[in-house]
């Protein structure tokens, strides 16, 4: 809540958690994920399920040429749009920002902190079951 105070969006939060887990910054990472707020801009895929997909690739995607990745990021990625799609899909009609919101100020204060929070928990609880490793030491969730 207190980043979202701060003007960041749902994708940014998900971005500044996983940075701030793995004890590192990157601003410009930060700002990149700006492009996925409010459904990538016009409503569509919600911003915390695109960034929490990110936060996935940050602890197990492949970032260069002498890294392989880990082959559990697909599973991992399914599992959560799937989780996704049956816990906020099925409740508010779709997985775009459009379904689950609109455009009413008051749905965004009332209903996204809310899918941050599970997201994070979701996203660390599959980190943690699929033993994702940063810098050597397992995950331990998000602060």
């Amino acid at each position: 809540m207190e980043l979202s105070l701060q003007g960041f969006g749902c994708s940014q939060v998900l971005a500044l958690m996983g940075l701030e887990a793995q004890g590192k910054t990157a601003p410009d990472l930060v700002r990149a994920m700006a492009g996925l707020q409010n459904g990538l801009g016009c409503g569509k895929v919600c911003g915390t399920l695109s960034g929490a997909c990110c936060v996935l690739g940050l602890y197990a995607g492949r970032g260069a040429p002498e890294e392989t990745g880990d082959s559990t990021l697909a599973p991992m990625l399914t599992e959560l749009v799937t989780w996704f799609e049956d816990t906020f899909g099925r409740r508010y009609g779709g997985i775009d920002c459009k379904d689950i919101v609109g455009q009413d100020p008051r749905l965004r204060l009332e209903r996204c902190p809310e899918i941050v929070i599970a997201t994070i928990r979701k996203v660390t609880e599959i980190l943690e079951a699929n033993n994702c490793a940063v810098g050597g030491q397992a995950v331990v969730g998000f602060p």
